[in-house]
């Protein structure tokens, strides 16, 4: 439905996390059996949860460990990890900068320009330990640091900036045709960010395996801000699966949806795989894991834009080891913690024994459900995450 805004302008409703809830089921099973493993493209993950390509969240460590979990984490070649031969350095420049000055030493750390060297070195260091080595670079450096990480033995490679569309073309006139580009990769690629349908389709015809869903809703992203572009998340997802669904009746090809930033809780996840998502990407949630590289502190990937910076650094606190964050046991009660948990539960509620079970259930609009019954808390100063 459209509304008309004034000036013979219409826009259509959409709908964030806090807006929407899910319906119980008529058919309720218990937590421990249901399955919450996905996958994209033949690499299947126990749970559905990634790790953003931030440098305050992912180094190689951090993706070994949530790939022992049974995540994912991704590293971002464009970062820190592959300037620095040592980023304790660097990081610690970042972490100790003071809010006036942050944006600046930032520029300043990442002008270092990256180094071949140390992309292969760092993803040997994720294949060592036996990880699944998943990693992310801007649509202008897909060809030259792609190649280079296919060649070290990458296993997932991501496309990523604020909007990706099927064809970027560059200052210089040349372009990145992703239908092309996954044509001839070895590996899964997965591309993003889109927040359309018609975008989402356009990517899918690509013969990517996965698509990045989500322009803005970062806690330490400001592209919202800054540009004034984006959609909200439940609104992004639900039509990015129609489009995926379209696509899968059409070629029998399915294309993994993951859900990039905006989700706080457990229940912002669960809303989200309701809607359609097939993984969730978590930035400031990992980032709050005491094996996070960043100290307590995160950061927007396009922060260090010389030209326009578009992220903030946030405080966001060293909460708890990854292993509570994810599986528990939870020693807070506002959804932060044990987020498979969560998941397991909600799919008992739901009656869905898998993720794919799980999409099939109903989501209502809701905007004051998180506010019923819940005067004491407000009063207390609680249930406000």
């Amino acid at each position: 439905m459209s509304f008309f805004i004034g000036r013979n302008h219409e826009a259509r409703r959409s709908y964030s996390f806090d807006e929407v809830s899910i319906v119980p089921g008529s058919l309720t099973i218990n937590p421990e059996i249901v399955d919450t493993s996905s996958g994209v493209g033949d690499i299947k993950m126990g749970i559905p949860f990634l790790a953003s390509a931030m440098d305050a969240v992912t180094n190689p460590a951090f993706a070994v460990l949530m790939s022992k979990f049974g995540g994912l984490g991704v590293l971002n070649l464009d970062g820190i990890y592959t300037r620095y031969p040592k980023p304790e350095e660097p990081l610690s420049k970042i972490i100790r900068a003071t809010p006036e000055k942050v944006t600046r030493v930032m520029q300043e750390v990442y002008s270092r320009p990256v180094q071949e060297k140390l992309i292969s070195q760092r993803i040997a260091e994720i294949k060592e330990k036996g990880a699944v080595a998943a990693v992310s670079t801007i649509p202008q450096n897909a060809h030259r640091i792609g190649s280079v990480a296919q060649e070290a033995g990458a296993d997932i490679l991501v496309i990523q900036a604020t909007v990706v569309t099927s064809r970027h073309e560059s200052a210089n006139g040349t372009y990145l045709d992703l239908k092309d580009f996954c044509k001839g990769s070895r590996l899964p690629v997965i591309v993003g960010n889109c927040v359309t349908a018609e975008a989402a389709s356009e990517l899918m015809e690509t013969g990517c395996a996965g698509i990045l869903i989500g322009v803005g809703p970062g806690s330490a992203c400001t592209s919202r801000q800054v540009l004034g572009v984006g959609v909200p998340q439940v609104t992004a997802i639900v039509d990015a699966a129609d489009a995926r669904d379209v696509f899968y009746k059409k070629t029998g090809r399915y294309v993994a949806l993951i859900a990039d930033g905006g989700m706080r809780t457990g229940g912002d996840i669960c809303k989200a795989m309701v809607a359609g998502a097939d993984f969730v990407m978590l930035g400031g949630t990992f980032a709050r894991a005491k094996e996070a590289p960043g100290q307590g502190y995160h950061w927007g990937m396009a922060m260090p834009s010389k030209y326009l910076p578009r992220g903030t650094r946030v405080k966001v606190g060293r909460e708890a080891p990854l292993e509570q964050i994810l599986t528990g046991p939870a020693f807070k009660d506002d959804g932060t913690q044990n987020l498979v948990g969560a998941l397991r539960t909600t799919m008992g509620y739901v009656g869905a024994k898998t993720i794919h079970e799980l999409q099939q259930a109903e989501l209502i609009i809701a905007p004051q459900i998180g506010n019923e019954g819940k005067l004491l808390q407000k009063m207390q100063g609680v249930g406000s995450v």
